[in-house]
């Protein structure tokens, strides 16, 4: 497949991704150095918390920047949404955070291109992911979404790179994120209420599907591609 046109647009794209690459790194030394308590779940509650009114919207910012650039897991905040906003508010929260980042992943990767997602992603996604998306399918990408463990923040750049819509992406994140943020964020909710027997089942049954999804993926990555929907 032809990436880029000609030679000058391939340069801007190079140059484009450089540009970006170089952004992205900033904000991730600027959080470790000004914002570490990002990087501790406890921390960022109590931090979060003080901003009273305008805590949800900090909080959409801080689960949108996780996908993007990845300080830590988005089930962690999920449960971080549940025990200060509640389930239903938390939910909402968290999953706006989480869209508003694919969002931001895809469009970057569209506007960018390969050299760009090839930058930003690990080398060993890129080999065992690299045109995963489009083999699949829509079906298949609902299907992967659907599992927790799964690297699905990289899955939002390599979409960007298929002729795959912005709309369509992200109904597929909303459906397919949706079932595991629900749990994680009604144990945080749990938890905020006192029920931690509950929470710690919720907690559990979400690290298990992770832990399987994490461990197991290239047998799921080979099951999916297998099904040929």
């Amino acid at each position: 497949m032809k990436v880029f046109s000609s030679k000058k647009h391939r340069l801007r794209g190079i140059l484009f991704s450089v540009i970006a690459i170089v952004a992205l790194g900033l904000l991730y030394l600027s959080i470790q150095r000004y914002l570490p308590f990002i990087f501790n779940t406890q921390e960022l509650r109590l931090w979060i918390s003080q901003f009273g009114p305008l805590a949800p919207l900090v909080f959409i910012i801080i689960q949108a920047t996780q996908v993007v650039v990845a300080p830590i897991p988005g089930q962690a905040l999920a449960l971080v949404s549940g025990y200060l906003f509640g389930s239903v508010a938390g939910t909402i929260y968290s999953l706006l955070g989480v869209l508003l980042g694919s969002a931001i992943a895809f469009s970057l990767a569209k506007r960018y291109g390969r050299s760009f997602v090839e930058e930003v992603l690990h080398d060993d996604l890129m080999t065992r992911f690299d045109g995963f998306v489009d083999q699949i399918g829509i079906p298949g990408l609902l299907v992967f979404v659907l599992i927790p463990g799964l690297p699905d923040d990289a899955i939002c750049f390599l979409c960007g790179l298929t002729t795959m819509s912005l709309r369509t992406f992200l109904i597929l994140i909303t459906i397919g994120r949706l079932p595991a943020y629900i749990l994680t964020v009604y144990a945080g909710g749990e938890l905020a209420s006192g029920q931690f027997g509950s929470a710690l089942l919720l907690l559990g049954v979400v690290i298990v599907l992770s832990a399987i999804g994490y461990y197991k993926q290239n047998a799921i990555r080979q099951f999916i591609q297998r099904l040929n929907f």
